[in-house]
């Protein structure tokens, strides 16, 4: 009866006053904002896993450091991420727009856009995801350099390499930089390669733990680094699934992920029973994490098959990477460059040959493919590749050569190294109970 009453005019008046609220609830998408706010709680709980994952390898005298220099990430990458590293990375950088963004635009996370452009989600929300990648990438180095490295140098190191390597990187392939028409859906190049190679930079600088490899020991507790794969395995949904950036669509991301970790586990547990006889329950995790990585930057990409294929090849690599390196004598202790480098580059090149045409055609690689075929688009991965490789290599030094030059403490004392890093660094110790035990020590 109301509507009834209304004269045409009104009902005009009426219509244009929601206007306003209609417009801004037809660009923003509660599903698709809820998606990216879970999938950012979902990455940053691959931090711990990653924690858990890394700390079971070592001695038990070095848990707590090796955990610890996973956790601190989340508090000083966090800082810088809002402080300045997210407008590195995503604003406009004027004439540097090709390498890196404005780091003032969106300092402290102030002046954000409602809603991100392209995507139907409040800039906060796409801010926030994209942290949560830049707190995990600097953990993932530390695998390279656990019992050894000082804690002190890591806190000073990383918030730089997060500035200077991580964030210009990240708008070079996703900001709107010069690599922009490569494939990387959630990270081959920004995450693994850079992570990976960095560590390897790392390693060579900081050199072998001492005694080894002559007093290697097995992992102090498999228990916590299945624990780990499997809360990575979990979190890694919302790494690469989120990484759609939208609901439409996320079920294939979501899918190959699942798919090629699958593939990875398997493909590493038949390589151990062909060389040795038998797979290990290490193994396993590895094969997995491997498979994981290969298919970052092809996640959204890629058929079912394809994805699976990636996993597969990969953790073949990557296993072969491994073996070279214990060959070669390189202390990269936790096999950092040899899963997340190793891993990282041949998902980049993979993802070229696999690519889905249908699936890559709202991509600017789409139309590299459908004019200059596959054989372009493979190239065009390759450079990405070899950027990613040179930026952070470059950055590492240069970085680790100011702070040594300043004269910040790279290594623990010999005598730290051989007493613990636990108490030498945090005063305290994971097993105070079990101090003495072979198994752990």
């Amino acid at each position: 009866m109301l509507i009834a009453a209304l004269t045409v005019p009104a009902l005009q008046l009426l219509a244009g006053a929601f206007l306003p609220a209609q417009a801004a609830e037809a660009a923003l998408s509660s599903s698709d904002n809820t998606l990216l706010l879970i999938s950012a709680a979902m990455v940053l709980l691959m931090t711990p896993g990653l924690a858990f994952f890394y700390g079971g390898f070592v001695k038990g005298r070095n848990v707590l450091n090796t955990m610890a220099m996973s956790f601190v990430m989340m508090g000083i990458a966090t800082l810088v991420w809002a402080s300045f590293g997210f407008s590195l990375a995503f604003a406009d950088g004027g004439v540097a727009q090709a390498v890196v963004g404005n780091p003032f635009t969106f300092a402290l996370l102030e002046r954000l856009p409602e809603v991100w452009d392209g995507l139907a989600v409040p800039g906060l929300t796409f801010a926030l995801f994209q942290g949560m990648f830049a707190i995990i990438t600097p953990a993932l180095i530390s695998g390279a350099l656990v019992e050894r490295i000082s804690f002190r140098f890591w806190c000073l190191f990383t918030p730089i390499w997060l500035l200077l390597v991580y964030s210009p990187l990240a708008h070079m392939v996703w900001g709107g930089g010069f690599l922009g028409k490569d494939l990387d859906f959630a990270g081959g190049t920004v995450v693994h390669i850079s992570s990976g190679v960095s560590a390897l930079v790392l390693a060579g600088l900081i050199g072998a733990r001492r005694q080894w490899p002559k007093a290697i020991r097995p992992p102090h507790d498999v228990t916590q680094i299945l624990l780990g794969t499997g809360l990575l395995w979990f979190g890694w949904f919302g790494f690469n699934g989120g990484s759609q950036l939208a609901v439409g669509g996320a079920e294939i991301p979501f899918t190959t992920t699942h798919v090629a970790a699958a593939a990875g586990l398997v493909a590493w547990s038949l390589v151990e029973t062909w060389r040795d006889g038998k797979p290990t329950a290490v193994g396993l995790a590895t094969g997995a994490v491997a498979g994981l990585v290969g298919v970052t930057p092809a996640a959204g990409f890629v058929t079912i098959g394809s994805a699976m294929a990636i996993g597969a090849i990969t953790a073949v690599l990557c296993a072969a990477s491994v073996q070279l390196k214990v060959k070669l004598r390189f202390d990269d202790s936790l096999d950092t460059y040899a899963v997340h480098g190793v891993g990282g580059t041949a998902g980049a090149l993979l993802t070229g040959v696999f690519a889905n045409a249908e699936l890559i055609s709202s991509h600017p690689a789409g139309q590299v493919l459908a004019e200059q075929g596959r054989g372009a688009l493979v190239l065009g991965q390759l450079q990405a590749v070899l950027v990613a490789y040179g930026l952070a290599a470059i950055g590492t030094l240069l970085i680790a050569g100011v702070l040594r030059g300043l004269g910040v403490q790279f290594r623990v004392s010999e005598t730290a190294e051989n007493l613990g890093v636990d108490v030498a660094e945090h005063g305290e110790e994971a097993y105070a109970e079990r101090v003495g035990s072979p198994q752990l020590f």
